[in-house]
């Protein structure tokens, strides 16, 4: 390999932009690259491995199937009500449960209807529904023929949303309280819903100081930055290393001693961690327990768990912390439903954020009366994670707010399947195969990583300086550092190999480290992407060497 045909000026201008936007230039000149080497009948011979993005090539099966065998259902309840040329009416909960027991005897062969059964009966014994009622909120959601009412989350589906996040993200082990839930537009308006009423409510203000810890999903860093928020941003750095030249990925005490300052209004994370793909420790959710307990009792807390479910025996800081924590939660990862954009954002009724807001000054008071005024003619009443709502459609179109229906129906449908023994294989299935497919980088690469019993393996994020050291030593890691910009390397593989991944700089990570995506290529590509990865630094080394090293 040589160095790539773009310029080191112009790699250092382009790694200003954020990470998933510089990966653009990176498929470009991969697809150069499959363009030059055509193979038999003008294909090409050679194969993009795009391992950027997240996006899982998996899907859940199961609970999809529950859906469609759902949406017959719904249909012939609604056709029941009222049929004529192509119109139907909206399903009566009168005798529904009656009506599909006998739907589902009398269908057999419909893909999906013994695993929409068993979810349907798992949630009435668990949940202690009202069989018809419950019934009905299925079947009159998946037609899609009302609003959502209320326009948090329909009560049957935010039992068993509840019910999910309780399993599978704290053990089966709540805390005492209750979770009140918001489905949400994925993970994504998540998070801006969260930001954005924070400082709607006055719980944040411009210019206050929050804490990352990094690395960090790029949005974390980008969203504080911007004109509306500019905050003062103080970084928690995972920067412990296992042995020379082998990180760790592990966050120091004294780092996370930093979130004692009472200056500290707001710590971000996303857990396990994206890129390095590690479960927080025992250790630094104590510390951090001792903080709320100490010297920063009213810091509040915005977990982002999504990956939390590649990990056995993970527990969220919701659990640890409820009345400081915000839960963020995204379903796209472990189901393969990144299209769907199915989120929640769980906050335990007895909060921080709630008793901030009542003891803000008279003025605020005032101000935020007015906003929320024509929802009730008592609005300080109105709890922050149902403003979260109505922040999300403006105030003003409150009444049409939430995630649409049919969305919800699938959000519950994948809730449930995870509650099943199914649901339990399934997610041993996905969690081994993206441990395989890291096993296949590594064993390409030739590269060293710590072991760590509580690594989600969704990404990795290797540090090439650090690997550099490792295997050559101080003076190599020094001669790539001062010739070449710290994303070259990724220019050179997307150039030469058709390989894309992204700068781990990009996430607040060392800039020498690239983040891989495990989950969205064939297993056998990662092997191919370590060899790649192998080469770029046999040629390096022959660079250096034939610098005089």
């Amino acid at each position: 390999m040589t160095r790539p045909s773009i310029t080191r000026e112009e790699i250092h201008r382009l790694a200003r932009l954020s990470p998933f936007e510089l990966k653009g230039e990176f498929i470009r000149l991969a697809e150069a690259f499959q363009a030059d080497r055509p193979g038999q009948k003008g294909k090409s011979a050679a194969h993009m491995l795009n391992a950027g993005r997240g996006n899982p090539n998996w899907i859940a099966t199961g609970p999809r199937e529950a859906f469609y065998a759902l949406g017959y259902f719904g249909l012939a309840e609604s056709k029941r009500v009222w049929t004529a040329d192509d119109l139907g009416g909206m399903p009566e909960q009168r005798g529904i449960a009656g009506r599909f027991d006998s739907f589902v005897r009398s269908h057999p062969e419909l893909p999906g209807i013994q695993q929409l059964k068993a979810c349907v009966d798992l949630a009435t014994d668990r949940f202690g529904f009202d069989r018809a009622a419950w019934l009905h909120e299925l079947a009159d959601s998946v037609v899609g023929d009302n609003y959502p009412v209320p326009g948090r989350i329909l009560p049957h589906v935010e039992q068993v949303a509840r019910g999910y996040l309780e399993e599978e993200l704290m053990g089966g082990a709540p805390p005492a309280g209750t979770l009140d839930v918001f489905a949400t537009e994925g993970g994504t308006a998540a998070m801006c819903y969260v930001f954005d009423s924070l400082m709607k409510n006055g719980v944040l203000h411009k210019g206050d100081r929050i804490a990352l810890m990094v690395p960090v999903f790029t949005p974390y860093i980008e969203i504080p930055e911007l004109e509306d928020y500019q905050f003062d941003v103080v970084t928690v750095e995972a920067d412990l290393f296992a042995g020379a030249g082998v990180r760790q990925w592990r966050y120091p005490e004294e780092q996370v001693a930093k979130l004692a300052d009472p200056a500290v209004k707001l710590v971000c994370l996303v857990n396990p961690s994206n890129p390095p793909s590690l479960a927080l420790s025992r250790r630094v959710a104590d510390q951090i327990k001792g903080i709320v307990a100490g010297s920063n009792p009213n810091l509040l807390i915005v977990t982002d768990d999504v990956y939390g479910t590649f990990v056995d025996g993970f527990r969220t800081l919701a659990a640890d912390l409820p009345r400081n924590t915000l839960l963020v939660y995204s379903y796209s990862k472990h189901f393969g439903a990144t299209g769907h954009r199915l989120g929640l954002i769980g906050l335990n009724r007895d909060n921080v954020v709630d008793e901030l807001i009542a003891a803000l000054p008279q003025v605020e008071k005032d101000r935020l009366a007015k906003r929320y005024g024509t929802l009730s003619l008592e609005p300080a009443g109105i709890r922050f994670i149902d403003r979260l709502v109505a922040d999300s459609r403006q105030v003003a179109l409150n009444h049409t707010a939430g995630l649409s229906l049919p969305q919800q129906v699938q959000l519950t449908l994948f809730s449930l399947f995870a509650l099943l023994p199914e649901g339990k294989a399934y997610k041993a299935l996905v969690q081994s195969i993206v441990q395989q497919r890291l096993g296949l980088l590594l064993e390409g690469s030739g590269m060293k990583i710590a072991e760590d019993p509580q690594r989600a393996g969704y990404y990795i994020e290797l540090d090439l300086l650090a690997e550099a050291e490792r295997t050559s030593g101080k003076a190599f890691a020094d001669f790539l550092e001062k010739n070449y910009e710290p994303t070259e390397p990724l220019f050179r593989l997307a150039e030469q190999t058709g390989v894309v991944l992204l700068n781990g700089g990009g996430f607040d990570g060392p800039q020498w480290s690239i983040r891989v995506s495990l989950a969205n290529l064939d297993s056998l590509d990662y092997l191919k992407i370590g060899h790649h990865l192998q080469r770029i630094f046999d040629d390096y080394r022959a660079e250096w060497q034939a610098a005089g090293a």
